[in-house]
């Protein structure tokens, strides 16, 4: 749908301003990890809407709705992912105009730039600095609850500390060890852990739903089957052909695969989302002793 129809359709059902003036603060996040973020921080002092959460769809593919638009015309806040992962949310937030609306762009926010990895969130530093800035905002905005906004953070921060942990942990492990990827999903985790991965042409044609050439494809097969790799990491809410063949070769060549989706998985929040991502790799890489 076009923009300017979405808009039309968003303003019949858009809350007038003085109803939204009312408390809870209205939060909207392009994507659930962020909606995530954002009620832990703002607890019941925040109404928040998460655009992208369907774990079975491809946050590629994914197209705005009336009421999408209706949500982001009555948001006081709006987080999103920035260098161009949701470029429809810029979009529609130019179309349904201004009011006295926080916008956060989290890759700026971590100053990153057009042309790197947007997968952000899997780097864990990402969440600290969005929550921060969250308990910042709503404390500007909401100066009663200001304490509170700090409370969560703190325990927000807490919360993340077995994660770090992990990564620590696994890092002293595997730091060294090479992996690959179908795409850049898991891109910033890999990096964190220390584990160089390989055939990032490869990865980067597939995100940007383009061919690999024919080159990459046999140097990305000749890893796996000569075990110059030891781990492959696969979108596991976004494959196509070419990604289910590698995942069909490194099974055959007993190289371990794990996946990584785009979605927060429903009934877990951030810090248990990551842990078992963290688990899968632990798993899958267990110490040379336990293989």
């Amino acid at each position: 749908m076009k923009v300017a129809a979405i808009l039309a359709a968003a303003m019949l059902v858009a809350a007038p301003p003085l109803a939204r003036a009312a408390a809870p603060i209205a939060v909207v996040a392009a994507e659930n990890f962020y909606g995530d973020v954002a009620e832990q921080i703002g607890g019941p002092d925040v109404a928040v809407t998460s655009i992208l959460s369907n774990p079975d769809q491809d946050p590629h593919l994914f197209e705005a709705s009336p009421s999408v638009a209706a949500a982001l015309a009555g948001a006081r806040i709006v987080v999103y992912s920035g260098i161009d992962y949701d470029p429809w949310i810029v979009k529609l937030l130019h179309a349904v105009g201004g009011h006295d609306r926080t916008v956060i762009d989290v890759a700026a926010l971590t100053h990153r730039k057009s042309g790197d990895n947007p997968h952000i969130w899997y780097d864990p530093a990402t969440m600290p600095a969005l929550a921060r800035t969250l308990a910042a905002d709503l404390g500007a905005i909401d100066p009663p609850h200001r304490a509170a906004y700090q409370r969560r953070l703190l325990r927000f921060e807490n919360s993340l500390q077995p994660v770090d942990a992990k990564v620590a942990s696994l890092r002293r492990r595997l730091a060294g060890t090479p992996a690959t990827a179908t795409e850049p999903v898991f891109g910033y985790m890999l990096a964190a852990l220390g584990m160089p991965s390989r055939n990032q042409r490869f990865q980067l044609a597939v995100m940007n739903d383009t061919e690999p050439s024919a080159g990459d494809v046999a140097a990305f097969e000749d890893d796996l089957r000569h075990h110059r790799v030891q781990l492959l990491v696969y979108n596991s809410q976004a494959t196509d052909e070419v990604a289910r063949r590698m995942v069909a070769i490194a099974t055959a060549a007993h190289v371990p695969v794990i996946g990584a989706t785009e979605t927060e998985p429903p009934g877990l929040d951030y810090q248990a989302w990551m842990m078992r991502e963290l688990d899968a790799v632990a798993r899958a890489l267990p110490p040379r002793e336990e293989r």
